[in-house]
Parts: structure tokens; C-alpha cells; sequence
């Protein structure tokens, strides 16, 4: 059914166009969430008030339209898609207030989850909730999913740790539970529904049965239907309110901020992983270890471990288990060692009956530490990635009563066993009887599909029935398991989660059918396809855990949104459907937007990389073969030509004036596409003259300035005047390095111009051809290599199959050749620091923090910028990439006089968007340093 006119003339009065979405692209890219369930909404309207969603709200509830809010859209439910009308988060929604020391935090629902974290550890504080996705989850999503995790059990849930809520009702109402103001307006304007609340909990609490039922559940992780133990843990209404909102997941009202009590976050942390004959033995030692001073107790059945056995970095000794072997990965935290040495001690002696099959000890050394745990989290992907193309992973997760573990693990296996689902595995969260059990689906045809729904249909049985479990622990309800929730709690409790639901949303428009549905066949309809698009993104699950780093999220499309087009693209081909509308919106929106600087394969499960296919659709777009191999062929003629252009520019700029310049290049842009000139752009730089030196003692370092660096010069206002190239020559002569340049050099380049444009075979020639260069200057790989430019090196050491050639970066050159021969004296201006996307790549983004903080006595990281979006010369061509990247710059660096980076034409973009001057971080090491003497 279409939107209302009336409706959609309001909303197009009360929101401006750019942040409402009505067309095929923006409607099929928002209408994907990380579940198996797919809905395209008709229209996205993204918000960044709480007047603006208060007015829509009563919009909606005066037309009768359903809403449904989306943070992350990370849930694995279904519970953040719609078919109506879908309200994202905008920028605005980031607010955050530590209070009390630490002891409480106020965040807005747009925080992510990981952010609050960072904001928190200074003070030894996080909060409570911790799920898998907090790097990726915002605070709207974890509270009204009621998001728990490894360690988080049901003690430090938002339930359990909630403060204070903001939320706006379904009739628009705002009501703040921490403002005396605001709940004195409540009370007297809401009177009646307080009053309804306090006698359904009366009435709850009075039946004795149904209360203990209530409280029997939730001795559980259990996320199944509404919070009906805030009827039984409160009589105050107002408390029952707030505490009705956990885990209501957009069904009842919407959550505006959120104050939660912290909990400790000790320092000192140690792992083991115990490995058990069988399940048994296993599930024995849980309930043991649940009266140990543990953190997190993580199953792992035999078939997780195989799953990850053969990885990179994991020990020999896993394939040798026996098949009935499982395993427990423990961790204990504490506030200092001793106390630590004291826990592990108790720990290990409380399980010295059990036998055990192998055994690693706890450690709190990070190469052990880290291993056991990239055991634990590569499982889930490590069937993602193997699943047939066209399939989706699904990971359900139920409790057992802890008492009932084994038996429940074993019958769980035997019911996966019995459908067909061979490759599935088992782990989760022992200590509360919480598993995770992950198989592969396809949806393609009915069989396959009543194939689930019997499965399903059985899994219920056991758990909620059988074992009185929950069969959500912390995923939430969803569309997955709306039909099951009557099933689980019983008829009573059923009829009470609805008399809830139309209390407080009386016409029904708060995300319809999650939770709560009429339809028994829910959880079968909707189901979201995951054709083949290419075999770059086709392990693809869709999780959205690679949003949060990328530059175009939110100016238009994100890593996820790309390979959800992508791959709705193929199937329409494959159907015969024309998709030459779609595919021309694909080309500004999935294509000239995206940085393809790889940052989102760091965050990804399955490790893709949606920079690739986007190189690889530039490639066969690519018509200029031709002009690509003249420039490979007379680099250093092309080179001279970028000089001149900003020779010219440069003179426009001083004949014109930089304030008149800016204007007319900006027109020029707009109208006919010519890069951009900014204050920021860089003068030339004259060629090298270098003249090899006479045979010395000092030891050798090959320099490769990046060919950025030997054509682009420092900007016209910048406060530095001194090229790159001889800044960083200068330091390594200070250092007492002998400095060496490769023969050719202005002919010499990494390739990476050609191969973001699409001309892969260009830019492989190139490089080969430089690391060629290099091998001689370097006197067959005696002599290091450093070079400038951080995008320059990761290419070179990506590429480099010679392990005679030592690459360096800035970075891990200064931090293994320079510091020691250097004495640092800080200065006390504070500088910011641009991690690039390189660097990140490269393993050298913390010891880059690390080299400014010696450098620096005050040190900026600007939150949430992950990449400028400079993307080699997009910054000058697409403009907006950076400038929506960098959006939140200006703000975080008000305290700093400058910048530091390792990106030259990162360092442009850094300095437009920010107000202060950016440069290499050796600008600021050859400041502070002198020789040792």
C-alpha cells in the first residue's frame, strides 16, 4: 500500500530533500540489514532532531503510517527493515556525558558502541553491554535489543545497568527520566497510561505462577518478546516504562539517549582454553566455573574448531583433537596482577578433577591471549566464507538451562545432523547456557525453505518447550521469531506483551510484526536473496560491520550498500530486467564515491575488500589504454607536466588572489568537472639534483620520494616552506645516514595512479619496474628502502615477491632506524594525528600514535575518522568525498596548531577541511630532535 499524500507533502515540508530517499538505489540499499530478511521501504527519511522525530511521529500516527528506526543495522533478526517508512540516524545523534567520575555515562543513540568505550577507558570504566558487533552497534540498537555479549552476562545487560532513559512515545510525547521537569509534565499529561502500567504490574506480580515464570526466564539470557520482568522488578511506573524500552527493539517507542552505570573495566587480563574429552565433561566444569571469579567462558564444540584449524596463525596441536573433543575458552580479569595470579590459582584448582584432552594455560602475553581469542572469533566467519554462493549464514542463539547444557548441546546437534546441516557448529556464552549455532541456508527454492521452517519448528520444541530455555539470547526477537513467542512463554504471558504493545502504541505504527505478529508464517516470508555478483564480495554477509570506516558512509553508499546494489544489479541482468537506470546511479553512488582505500576488509569477517571490485568495474570501464600507456612510458614527462599545472595554478592564484581563485575553480568544477583548487593545494617542486656521493663509512638508506612528494610542494600560506623531499633528506643526514636516490627517479612510480583508475596492467608494470630500481639502488637489498609516502609503500610491499628488498615507511623506519640515533625533546603544542588508511593496512597506525606522543606532549586523534576520502586525486575531482569524510575535523582539532600525517595528498584534504596546516610526521620529528652526541 502506497504512503499517503498528506502524508508524504508534511514530511516533505518538515524535512529538507537531501535527507529523504524515495528512488530504487537508496530505497533497495537501506532496506538491507545483517539478518536473512529483506523489505524495501518506500521511503528513508534520515533525522537529525528529536523534533524532527517527534513531528513525524505525529504525522504518522494522524495517517496511520508504520515506522520502523534503524541505528546500525547490524540486528540479525529482521527488526530493523521496513516496507513503509525507514528513520535512520544522521550525524547528530553522536552526544555523549561522562558523569560521576566515570560511574555513569549519557550517551545519544547514535554513539557507537566501541566509541563509548574509548571515551570511558581512561577511567578504567566501559559499559556494560558487549557485543560481537560494538564496533560497529550503536547505543539505540544495544538498548532496545538489549545487546549483551562475551563477558556481559545478564548482571551488566542495559537492563540491569540502565540509569536514566530519553524517549519519544509513539503519540510524539518526549518524556526524560532524569529531568524532574519533564516527568512532572508526564505524570499529569500521561496519567492515565501511568496508572494502566502500575496496575498491569500489580496484576502480574499478584499472579504468583505467571511472576515466577517471569523471573525463572530471566535468571536466563533471554531476549524472546517484551521485558516483562520490569513488571515484576518495579512498581514505580515510570521505572517499568524505562525498563520496558530494553529490548523492545523500536516497537514501543523511540530512544533518544540513554544513561547507563558503568562497570569496572580491569586492566589486567588473563586466558586460557581447556579442551574436553567430550561435551559432557565439558558442560560439567560450567556450572563449577560460574562460582569462579571468571569473566567469560566460551564454548567451542569440536566442529568450531576444525572450522578455524586450518587458518593462518592457528596451532598444529587443534587438528589432532579428538571428534568428540570441546573446548572452554576462559578469561579472568582483575585489577592488578597479584590479585589476578590469586584468581587463576582458585580457578584452575576448582577443575583439577576434570580430565582434559589438552591444556593451554592462562596467559595475559598478547601473542597467546590474542591467538586463543581469534580461535573464538574467526569461527562464525569461518563458515560464512566457506558457504556455497548464493547461500546465507544464519546464526541463531538459544540458552539451555545451564544444568541441561550438555544435553542440550548434544541434542542440538543431533537435530542439526538430521537436517542436513552438515557443516554447522556450535559455540556460545557457557556461563549462561547462551549457544550460538551457525549453518548455512539457501532460500532459492520451497524446498529449501521448508527445509528451515522444519528445523526451526523443532529447534523450538527442544528449547522453549522441552528444556524451558529462551530461544533468544541476545539477538533479539525480530521477524525470525515472532511466530515462536507464544510457544515459548505461554498464552498468558503472550496476551500480556499485547496489551503492552497497545498501551503504548494503540494504532500499531512502531515497526509492525517485530516482536509481536498475527502471522504464523513471519519468520518463512521476506527472505532475502544473496545472488552471485562477483567473486570478490560474493562471501558477503551482509553484517554492516565494515560501515563505520568508510569515507562515503552516509554521502552515498557504504562498502555493504555497494555489493548490495552490485549484486541486485547481476540478478536483474540474469532475469532479463533492464538495469540501465540503476547502473547509472551505481556509477556516481557505488563507483566515483568510493575511496577504495581497503579499509573496510580490516573490518570485515570474511575479510573482503569492496575497494576491488570497485578497481576491477573501473578496469572495464576504462577506454583510455592508449593515453594510460604513454603516461607509463614517459613518467617523467607527465611528471614535469603536473608541475607545470600547478606552476599555473599557483600564478592564477597570485594574479587572482586566493579567496578569487577558490571561487572560480569552485564554478569550474560545478559546471564543467575540473579538479578542484583549494589554499591547500601544493606549489612545485624543482627536480632533484643529486649527484651519487664518494664511497663512505655511513650506513646506506635508499631514499623514494613518492612522486607526489617530488611534484607537489608545500601550499603558498603554509608556515613550512621546505619540500618534503628535502625535509626528510635533511633528517636522515642528522640521523647520520648516507642518503641514496634511485637511478631514473622522475621516471619511477608504484603504479597505484593507474590502478585506481581502472588500468591494473599499467600500474603492475610500473611498479614491477620501480621495485626493479630499487633492488639496484640498494645494492641487491644491503641498503634499506625508505619511502615518504605510506599508499606508495603498502603498494610496494603488496607487490614485492623479492625478499631481498627491505621497504620501509615513514613509520617503521623512524621508529627502528631513527629514535635511537636521536635525542627527542617534546614540544608543548598540541598536534593532531591522521592515521592514513596505508598506514593502518601496514600495522604501523599505534606506533605512529606512539612517535607523535614522544614528539608531542599533547596529542590528537580526532574520533571516527577513518579516512579523509582523499583517495589519491579524488580529493581534487570528487570533492565531496573529502569534505563529507572530514566533516567532524574542524571541531576535534580547535586545540592544535597542526597536523601530522604520512600521506602528502592526504595532507591537502587534512588541511582544507581543518584550519590548520598538515604535514609529514617528519616535519615534526626533525623539529623536536637532535644528533646523539
Amino acid at each position: 500500500m502506497s504512503l499517503p499524500a498528506a502524508f508524504l507533502a508534511a514530511t516533505a515540508r518538515l524535512i529538507p530533500e537531501e535527507r529523504r530517499f524515495d528512488d530504487p538505489l537508496s530505497t533497495l540499499a537501506f532496506g538491507t540489514d545483517a539478518s536473512f530478511y529483506r523489505l524495501i521501504p518506500q521511503l528513508v527519511i534520515r533525522v537529525e532532531s528529536e523534533r524532527e522525530v517527534i513531528e513525524l511521529l505525529k504525522l504518522a500516527g494522524a495517517h496511520r503510517v508504520p515506522v520502523t528506526f534503524r541505528a546500525a543495522g547490524t540486528s540479525l533478526s529482521g527488526q530493523a527493515i521496513s516496507d513503509s517508512v525507514l528513520i535512520v540516524l544522521g550525524d547528530n545523534w553522536n552526544g555523549r556525558e561522562i558523569r560521576a567520575g566515570g560511574a555513569q555515562i549519557r550517551l545519544q543513540p547514535g554513539v557507537i558502541g566501541a566509541s563509548a568505550n574509548a571515551v570511558l577507558a581512561p577511567l578504567q570504566r566501559k559499559i556494560g553491554p558487549d557485543p560481537a558487533s560494538i564496533a560497529a552497534a550503536k547505543i539505540g540498537g544495544i538498548v532496545a535489543n538489549n545487546s549483551s555479549g562475551m563477558c556481559c552476562g545478564t548482571a551488566q545487560n542495559s537492563y540491569h545497568t540502565l540509569a536514566g532513559l530519553r524517549l519519544v512515545l509513539a503519540d510524539g510525547t518526549l518524556v526524560d527520566t532524569e529531568d524532574s521537569a519533564s516527568v512532572t509534565a508526564f505524570r499529569a499529561s500521561h496519567a492515565g497510561l501511568l496508572a494502566q502500567l502500575a496496575e498491569l504490574g500489580r496484576q502480574t506480580r499478584a499472579n504468583t505462577e505467571l511472576a515466577a515464570k517471569i523471573r525463572h526466564k530471566y535468571r536466563l539470557k533471554n531476549t524472546t518478546g517484551l521485558s516483562l520482568n520490569a513488571l515484576v522488578d518495579f512498581d514505580e511506573p515510570l521505572d517499568i516504562l524505562s525498563h520496558l524500552m530494553v529490548g523492545s527493539e523500536g516497537t514501543l517507542s523511540f530512544i533518544s539517549a540513554v544513561t547507563y552505570h558503568t562497570v569496572p573495566e580491569h586492566p589486567h587480563k588473563a586466558s586460557a582454553l581447556l579442551v574436553f574429552p567430550d561435551v559432557e565433561s565439558c558442560c560439567r566444569a560450567v556450572p563449577v566455573l560460574r562460582q569462579q571469579p571468571v569473566s567469560a567462558v566460551e564454548l567451542l564444540d569440536r566442529r568450531s574448531l576444525r572450522s578455524v584449524q586450518d587458518k593462518p596463525g592457528m596451532p598444529e596441536w587443534v587438528k589432532s583433537l579428538s571428534n568428540g573433543a570441546c573446548a572452554l575458552l576462559i578469561e579472568s580479569r582483575a585489577a592488578s596482577a597479584s590479585v589476578l595470579a590469586e584468581q587463576i590459582e582458585r580457578i584452575m584448582a576448582s577443575i583439577a578433577e576434570f580430565p582434559l584432552e589438552k591444556r593451554v594455560d592462562f596467559s595475559s602475553d598478547p601473542a597467546v591471549y590474542n591467538q586463543l581469542w581469534k580461535m573464538r572469533k574467526d569461527t562464525f566467519p569461518a563458515v560464512g566464507a566457506v558457504r556455497a554462493t548464493g547461500t546465507t549464514v544464519i546464526i541463531e542463539d538459544v540458552t539451555f538451562p545451564v544444568e541441561a547444557l550438555a544435553e542440550g548441546v548434544n541434542r542440538l546437534l543431533e537435530l542439526l545432523d538430521r537436517h542436513g546441516y552438515f557443516e554447522a557448529i556450535i559455540f556460545g556464552h557457557a556461563l549462561e547456557g547462551n549457544l550460538h549455532f551457525v549453518f548455512t541456508q539457501g532460500f532459492d527454492d520451497p524446498a529449501q525453505v521448508a527445509r528451515y521452517d522444519a528445523f526451526m519448528g523443532e529447534v523450538a520444541q527442544l528449547v522453549a518447550v522441552e528444556f524451558g530455555g529462551a530461544l533468544k539470547a541476545e539477538h533479539g526477537t525480530g521477524r525470525n521469531m515472532a511466530p515462536f513467542v507464544e510457544l515459548e512463554w505461554g498464552s498468558e504471558a503472550y496476551r500480556l506483551m499485547w496489551a503492552i504493545k497497545r498501551l503504548l502504541d494503540p494504532q500499531g505504527i512502531l515497526n509492525p510484526d517485530v516482536i509481536l505478529s498475527e502471522d504464523r508464517e513471519l519468520h518463512l516470508k521476506n527472505l532475502k536473496p544473496l545472488p552471485a555478483a562477483d567473486a570478490i564480495v560474493d562471501k558477503c554477509i551482509e553484517c554492516g560491520f565494515c560501515e563505520p570506516v568508510c569515507p562515503s558512509r552516509g554521502l552515498t553508499l557504504t562498502p555493504r550498500q555497494r555489493i548490495v546494489i552490485w549484486r541486485d544489479i547481476q540478478a536483474r541482468k540474469r532475469a532479463g530486467i533492464d538495469t540501465r537506470e540503476l547502473e547509472a546511479a551505481y556509477q556516481h553512488h557505488g563507483l566515483d564515491t568510493c575511496a577504495a582505500t581497503g579499509l573496510c576488509a580490516q573490518r570485515c569477517p570474511v575479510g573482503i575488500n569492496t575497494g576491488e571490485l570497485v578497481r576491477k568495474l573501473r578496469g572495464q570501464q576504462a577506454q583510455h589504454s592508449g593515453t594510460a600507456d604513454w603516461l607509463a612510458g614517459h613518467f617523467a614527462t607527465a611528471l614535469k607536466g603536473a608541475r607545470l599545472g600547478l606552476l599555473a595554478a599557483d600564478s592564477a592564484r597570485r594574479l587572482l588572489g586566493a579567496p578569487r581563485l577558490a571561487r572560480w575553480a569552485a564554478g569550474l568544477h560545478q559546471q564543467f568537472g575540473t579538479p578542484l583548487w583549494t589554499p591547500a593545494m601544493p606549489q612545485p617542486v624543482q627536480p632533484l639534483k643529486w649527484i651519487a656521493p664518494a664511497p663512505s663509512d655511513k650506513p646506506r638508506v635508499v631514499y623514494l620520494p613518492a612522486c607526489v612528494s617530488r611534484a607537489m610542494g608545500p601550499a603558498f600560506a603554509d608556515a613550512e616552506q621546505t619540500s618534503l623531499l628535502d625535509k626528510t633528506r635533511a633528517l636522515l643526514e642528522k640521523a647520520g645516514f648516507e642518503v641514496i636516490f634511485p637511478a631514473e627517479l622522475d621516471n619511477l612510480c608504484c603504479g597505484q595512479p593507474f590502478t585506481s583508475k581502472g588500468y591494473a596492467q599499467q600500474g603492475d608494470a610500473k611498479r614491477d619496474e620501480l621495485l626493479a630500481a630499487l633492488l639496484s639502488a640498494s645494492r641487491n637489498g644491503q641498503d634499506p628502502i625508505y619511502c615518504d609516502t605510506s599508499p606508495c609503500t603498502l603498494r610496494l610491499v603488496q607487490g614485492n615477491a623479492d625478499q631481498r628488498l627491505r621497504l620501509y615507511d615513514p613509520v617503521k623506519f623512524i621508529r627502528e632506524e631513527l629514535l635511537d640515533r636521536l635525542e627527542i625533546t617534546p614540544q608543548e603544542a598540541p598536534v593532531a594525528v591522521h592515521v592514513t588508511c596505508s598506514t593502518q593496512h601496514l600495522g604501523e597506525a599505534e606506533h605512529l600514535i606512539e612517535i607523535a606522543r614522544r614528539c608531542a606532549k599533547t596529542v590528537v586523534i580526532p574520533e571516527g575518522i577513518h579516512c579523509c576520502g582523499f583517495a589519491g586525486d579524488k580529493g581534487f575531482t570528487t570533492p565531496e568525498l573529502n569534505a563529507h569524510a572530514l566533516r567532524s575535523l574542524k571541531d576535534a582539532v580547535q586545540i592544535c596548531e597542526e597536523g601530522i600525517s604520512t600521506s602528502r595528498t592526504c595532507e591537502i584534504g587534512l588541511s582544507t577541511h581543518s584550519g590548520i596546516d598538515y604535514h609529514s610526521l617528519v616535519y615534526l620529528l626533525d623539529r623536536v630532535s637532535r644528533p646523539h652526541h
